[in-house]
């Protein structure tokens, strides 16, 4: 039964909002202008269920480069609605359109200036009627079997203001440098931030050897330093190879002088590298496509700068 309940609310819901896709019109774009051409903020309101769908779009939009702020309507009419100037634009949700507190605040907005979008389950209502622009957000039926919690009709209300909010950013032309602008913390902003130079090990931390050393002292100066590889570089410091553990078990086989074999002899040449101003997920992705836990950082010239270590990624919280 709770299967089959939770099957019935999700198509309801799909359903719903697959029906609001064809009420999209060219109205839609004169309400993108309007928001993009915007000097103010942009105030969302709605109460009870609809006031939370309005915090979570109030959110999205700030967080995509539009600057929003959510204003409760019961506080807005005990001075709240103070925050609001005649360059800002509101937009109020409301299923049906005849939310007292709403109300309440029409003749103040239209005495401060303020433009009004309302999203609406009636567009025929008090509040659809006195605003400057209307989104019909009206379902058929609530997901509850009573009809009478705010289900699907919220639903709709939230696909509207991610509408809203997307088709925004892309008017903006807002791109991933500036979303990562407004997400630094968390794996999120740290992928779309962090590159390789700010988390590589240095230098100075990286074993680092000539082709004419031999094994024996490479390993001792791998595990000195607590790395999983030593770069061998040229005398101009070029990076010419490196030498892996998984290098050191294929020529195991070679016999006890392996050890004493200079390490120019058994190192993988030409390995993989990457420069410090790629981003450290990308660099994780390459790690990852070549099956690797270790790559050396050079610069333009092909000089080692370092070595990124995949722990050094995992320490960084990107994955």
């Amino acid at each position: 039964m709770s299967v089959s309940s939770a099957k019935k609310v999700l198509m309801n819901e799909s359903r719903a909002i697959a029906k609001l896709a064809d009420r999209i019109d060219r109205g839609f774009n004169e309400i993108i202008d309007t928001l993009a051409k915007n000097k103010g903020r942009i105030i969302v309101t709605g109460m009870g269920k609809p006031g939370f769908i309005a915090q979570k779009v109030s959110a999205t939009l700030s967080s995509t480069g539009t600057p929003s702020l959510y204003l409760h309507p019961a506080e807005a009419l005990h001075g709240d609605i103070g925050r609001v100037t005649r360059d800002d634009v509101i937009i109020a949700f409301s299923n049906s359109g005849e939310t007292e507190e709403l109300l309440k605040l029409l003749p103040i907005i239209k005495k401060i200036g303020a433009r009004l979008i309302t999203v609406a389950g009636n567009r025929k209502s008090t509040l659809a009627k006195n605003s400057d622009f209307v989104i019909d957000s009206s379902v058929r039926r609530e997901a509850c079997p009573m009809g009478l919690a705010p289900t699907t009709s919220t639903t709709a209300m939230l696909a509207i203001g991610d509408a809203l909010a997307v088709a925004l950013l892309e008017r903006k032309n807002f791109q991933p440098k500036d979303f990562a602008l407004f997400h630094p913390g968390g794996t999120l902003g740290k992928r779309l931030i962090l590159r390789v130079e700010d988390i590589m090990r240095r230098k100075d931390e990286t074993p680092l050897v000539s082709k004419g050393v031999r094994v024996k002292d490479v390993l001792l100066k791998i595990t000195r330093m607590r790395a999983g590889s030593a770069s061998i570089v040229d005398a101009r410091g070029k990076l010419i190879g490196i030498f892996t553990d998984g290098d050191l078990r294929r020529h195991f086989d070679q016999g006890k002088d392996l050890l004493t074999r200079k390490v120019g002899d058994v190192m993988t040449r030409n390995p993989c590298s990457i420069t410090p101003d790629r981003l450290a997920a990308e660099a994780f992705e390459v790690l990852r496509d070549k099956k690797i836990d270790e790559i050396p950082v050079v610069n333009n010239k092909g000089k080692l700068v370092g070595l990124l270590d995949v722990q050094d990624i995992l320490k960084a919280g990107l994955v």
